[in-house]
């Protein structure tokens, strides 16, 4: 084969959209090597375009003692070598060694973020022997056929060595953090116990588990206080309106049925009428952060799960590239080209119909910036598969949300009545939408609420059909969200817009927060309590964040990636012997911590046959399977029993059956939709699902 250029993306879907596009007659001939998939594209000379599988390359421990800690030399090395289930990688790196033997011109491809150029910048070192020096850096936001013809023929002549030098900085800090307190944390509690629970924390986990246990000890301290409200219902021509007392909370019962004493048997007067009106202008375009939290409040979404379904879109070329912490749409992305491709959807015809016939199209920009992509937005592209519901909504949302940006103002009114019955005010107010400006352009995802007073007039008279006098008490703060939780990761500069949401699922995995309600569970207390108590640094909010802004130095030239890691190395030195002169008592501590937490798994309720013991999934000694029992099964005293599916995650949900009152678990099989089971064999539901069947085979 002569010479040719070897061009790597980062995934096989990006491999092939690049390859369609770049090829002068659209259809590459697909290869397979050890069913490694590649593109032999024919253009101003051959280009050969594989795929990367994301990383190829880890940080791993130089030597084999793979508990021992502390640990300070690492090396890169392929991932097969230092994770199990990852053997597929091999064929990955072989295929591509092979490819770049004959290969004269290298091109990273990957996506143009600091793990984009990561992945690239390993594979281009390590696979291809050395060739990161020599090879040129293909950038683009889309992976539409012109943006991606347009990267190709304005290719950079090298890599972006700071943005490769943050990454692996990035990498490593965390690798040394995270193998060496994970290692020191594990190693305490399987010293105490003789068992394996994997535990872990790290410059990012340890702040985030600290906003969640500081939120939950005030929830569970909160002390409820009394106090009081006080409502008029108002009767205005045919209608009756709620009236708000002026004040919000009356703290003693005396003023409150004062209150209410002058109020009985009174009509009111309108005193006073004030009317606002204001512009509420248009929203900023999507950075992931906000993409994140908007699909939660309109789909409950998870972060994690919004970012993946994203990232389907963006490798569709139906979106922009979504990693991305930027607020602003340059013109150059071409705001009309992409809304007259929007115009071929019957959809979005109206819509895009009326922003096009505008003289000049402006959106609103936010202040945030990223200089590496854009904020997110549609690219007008057709789908060449049917999307799956998540993807059509969160295509929708950004589509909607683009264009929202380039809408007018939205004008709106409020209008409030104070009242005076018998020298006591009371308020009613109104709110109506004067103009939909961009509003019209987001439904049905803005918030439109409209609630209209009839006309009034000063010195009015209104009658008062009632006094609600209500008991009240102040309720403790709620519980984060994913949502709010990645909104003050956001706030407190931790983590970034990619890792955030790792960061959220690995806290749930590790069984230190519920994921409904992000509820700390007693092993989330006992994590952050013996981190507190032995190694402090690792929960500073300041520090995580002196040392992010140390890595986005290293990307602005500004700092060293060398200098960086020895301020680590030395910093983690003093904290792990730390926890080595206190292995004893953390592992003590974190053991009892861990055996709870098993028991609370797999504990359901209440035996509702003893009465003394709670039913519990329990593994015969016998045969191995699980079955719901009795805690008193073992002991002899309660032989209350119940199958179970052998398959599947069983999760008890803490919550009871509507029809017979006993506790319910969730099935959750391999790449099925979870169900809700009641296992109480005499359930009201299932004889009614009995009577159904014996009625149809009759």
């Amino acid at each position: 084969m002569q010479n040719y250029t070897l061009m790597i993306t980062e995934k096989p879907d990006a491999a092939q959209r690049i390859a369609e596009a770049l090829d002068v007659t659209g259809k590459p001939q697909k290869r397979s090597d050890k069913g490694v998939p590649y593109y032999s594209v024919c253009r101003d000379r051959q280009i050969i375009i594989v795929p990367a599988l994301g990383h190829l390359y880890t940080v791993a421990q130089e030597g084999t003692k793979r508990n021992q800690y502390p640990v300070f030399n690492f090396k890169w090395v392929p991932r097969y070598i230092a994770e199990r289930g990852a053997t597929r990688i091999r064929a990955w790196i072989d295929t591509i060694s092979k490819l770049a033997q004959n290969a004269d011109t290298f091109i990273d491809a990957c996506d143009y973020d600091v793990e984009g150029s990561l992945i690239g910048y390993t594979i281009l070192k390590h696979a291809c022997n050395n060739k990161d020096a020599m090879a040129k850096r293909m950038k683009y936001s889309t992976l539409t056929k012109q943006e991606l013809e347009k990267a190709y023929s304005q290719i950079l002549p090298h890599l972006d060595f700071a943005l490769i030098e943050a990454g692996q900085a990035r990498h490593e800090i965390d690798w040394l953090y995270g193998i060496n307190l994970s290692r020191a944390l594990t190693a305490a509690a399987k010293g105490n116990s003789g068992k394996y629970t994997t535990l872990s924390t790290g410059r990012v986990q340890g702040p985030t588990l600290k906003f969640l246990v500081a939120r939950e000890k005030t929830i569970q301290t909160h002390v409820p206080t009394p106090y009081w409200q006080i409502e008029a219902i108002l009767q205005i021509k045919s209608q009756t309106y709620e009236a708000e007392y002026e004040k919000k909370a009356i703290e003693t019962k005396k003023e409150a049925n004062t209150i209410l004493a002058d109020c009985q048997g009174k009509n009111g007067q309108v005193e006073k009428i004030e009317t606002k009106q204001f512009q509420q202008p248009p929203p900023y375009p999507f950075d992931l952060g906000t993409l994140q939290t908007e699909a939660y409040r309109l789909f409950g979404y998870t972060p994690k799960y919004t970012l993946n379904v994203a990232q389907q879109l963006y490798l569709q070329a139906l979106i922009s590239y979504p990693r991305t912490g930027n607020q602003k749409l340059p013109p150059t992305i071409n705001y009309n080209a992409i809304l007259q491709s929007l115009n071929k959807n019957p959809q979005y015809a109206k819509l895009t119909a009326e922003l096009l016939s505008k003289p000049k199209l402006r959106p609103n920009q936010g202040k945030k910036d990223d200089p590496a992509h854009p904020a997110i937005y549609p690219t007008g592209n057709q789908t060449r598969k049917t999307l799956n519901t998540s993807e059509k909504n969160i295509l929708g949302l950004i589509t909607r949300r683009f264009m929202a940006t380039f809408g007018e103002p939205a004008t709106k009114q409020t209008m409030k009545a104070t009242i005076n019955i018998n020298g006591q005010h009371f308020h009613v107010g109104g709110k109506r939408i004067v103009e939909e400006g961009w509003t019209h352009f987001y439904q049905p995802y803005a918030r439109h609420a409209e609630t209209l007073l009839p006309p009034l007039q000063e010195d009015q008279t209104i009658i008062v059909r009632k006094i609600i006098l209500e008991d009240k008490f102040t309720e403790p703060p709620t519980r984060y969200n994913p949502s709010s939780l990645l909104k003050q990761m956001e706030k407190t500069e931790i983590g970034t817009k990619a890792t955030r949401a790792d960061i959220i699922q690995t806290l749930c995995e590790r069984k230190y927060v519920t994921d409904e309600g992000i509820k700390v569970t007693d092993l989330g207390f006992t994590m952050l309590q013996v981190l507190k108590r032995y190694c402090p640094t690792i929960i500073s909010i300041k520090f995580t964040r002196e040392l992010e802004q140390k890595i986005n130095n290293i990307r602005e030239s500004t700092d060293k990636r060398e200098a960086i890691l020895t301020d680590t190395i030395e910093t983690l030195k003093p904290i792990i012997n730390e926890l080595k002169q206190n292995e004893k008592a953390i592992g003590e501590t974190l053991s009892e911590a861990i055996r709870k937490a098993q028991i609370e798994e797999r504990t359901i309720g209440p035996c509702p046959t003893c009465k003394t013991g709670n039913l519990a999934i329990i593994y015969s000694r016998k045969t191995g399977k699980r079955f719901i029992g009795c805690t008193n099964y073992f002991k002899g005293l309660c032989k209350t029993a119940f199958p179970l599916p052998q398959k599947g995650n069983i999760k008890p949900l803490r919550t009871n059956c509507r029809n017979c009152g006993w506790p319910t678990i969730q099935v959750r099989m391999h790449k099925k939709r979870p169900w809700k089971l009641c296992f109480n064999p005499t359930c009201p539901q299932k004889e009614d699902r009995r009577k159904q069947v014996e009625m149809q085979n009759m």
